[in-house]
């Protein structure tokens, strides 16, 4: 299973690099999100809310980076986890609910992405070693 721990964490740094150019992409021309992923309201979207997904998008990328460096990390992974179930449930609300972002390509990749790194990182998390404290903890018990 290590080396599906290993998988995961490229698969990780290139959701972080990818990531990463979306965030630029939201800085530099707030038109990208309008064009690209809030197609059905577009005149929602604005140069301040381009930079605000921006930053959460950098935010996001940052974690999972983290996360790829340090993937023993619990605490890191369930965050990072919780990112992707963010992610997903901000894509699912925004095409269902709110019928700001239909499903483009430009919604269906962040969902992809988000859906299969969830599984990844439920697959993985039968992997992440348990905390030294708490490995003690059973040795004590069962000597």
């Amino acid at each position: 299973m290590g080396r599906f721990l290993n998988v995961l964490r490229s698969w990780l740094v290139i959701v972080s690099v990818i990531a990463v150019g979306n965030s630029v992409q939201s800085f530099k021309d707030h038109t990208f999100l309008s064009e690209k992923v809030y197609t059905g309201r577009p005149e929602f979207v604005n140069g301040l809310q381009a930079r605000t997904f921006g930053i959460w998008i950098l935010l996001s990328s940052v974690i999972r980076c983290a996360c790829a460096i340090d993937i023993q990390n619990k605490t890191l992974y369930h965050i990072t986890l919780g990112s992707f179930v963010l992610a997903l449930g901000h894509f699912l609300s925004e095409a269902f609910i709110y019928k700001t972002a239909p499903l483009t390509i430009g919604v269906m990749a962040p969902l992809i992405v988000a859906s299969v790194s969830i599984v990844g990182m439920l697959i993985g998390f039968q992997c992440v070693a348990e905390p030294e404290e708490v490995m003690r903890a059973r040795q004590k018990k069962r000597n």
